[in-house]
């Protein structure tokens, strides 16, 4: 056989440099960052400087808003940003609750109320997984979204001093951040219940 005629074998991998900065693009690196805020953020409350913890808090809540936005517009979604997204967004949120009852600016059963609807969702999702053998679709619920929104004002009202100064309206959104949460970890579970009892795949949101 002529060698000329030969088709070189094509090159099924990528270069390592393509590789390192499709895991290491900007929204990537951005949801890192927002990892490595958390033991600052930590640190800040331990020492009870309450103003620049929440400077950090929402210089990481700025991250997560652009991550997105920028892995949206310039098509950079990568499935280890999927999976870093959700999980650093959970780790601050969660990081504060427990740094701000430790330090006992919130109360121990919001904490308590916050961790125990994660962990329905959570378990419950697994379970789903085990008995269906199926990677189920998940999107936020709007009950879901809601409770983040009431969480993070919480955070945030509890960085910002709301309960010293205003402290009929702190109770007010601590009670509606805990009925929230609550509604929306019940609501998951239903709809995890109904996705077990139809006979066709549908979304779970």
């Amino acid at each position: 056989m002529n060698p000329a005629l030969v088709k070189p074998a094509v090159q099924t991998h990528r270069p390592q440099g393509l590789v390192l900065w499709h895991l290491l693009n900007i929204p990537n690196v951005l949801t890192l960052g927002r990892l490595f805020l958390v033991p600052v953020f930590l640190a800040l409350l331990s020492e009870h400087r309450f103003g620049y913890a929440l400077y950090v808090f929402c210089v990481a809540g700025l991250t997560d808003a652009l991550d997105g936005t920028i892995a949206r517009w310039f098509d950079l979604r990568t499935e280890i940003g999927a999976l870093l997204d959700p999980f650093a967004d959970k780790l601050l949120l969660l990081s504060a609750f427990v740094g701000l009852t430790v330090e006992n600016v919130i109360p121990g059963w919001l904490l308590g109320v916050v961790i125990t609807r994660d962990i329905v969702i959570v378990f419950g999702y697994l379970l789903l997984i085990f008995y269906t053998d199926e990677r189920l679709p998940v999107h936020p619920s709007y009950l879901g979204k809601a409770a983040t929104c009431f969480q993070l004002a919480s955070v945030v009202g509890a960085l910002a001093g709301v309960s010293r100064n205003w402290a009929e309206l702190w109770h007010l959104l601590l009670y509606a951040t805990v009925a929230i949460t609550a509604l929306s970890g019940m609501h998951y579970a239903y709809k995890g219940l109904l996705w077990l009892s139809s006979s066709e795949p549908q979304m779970f949101e």
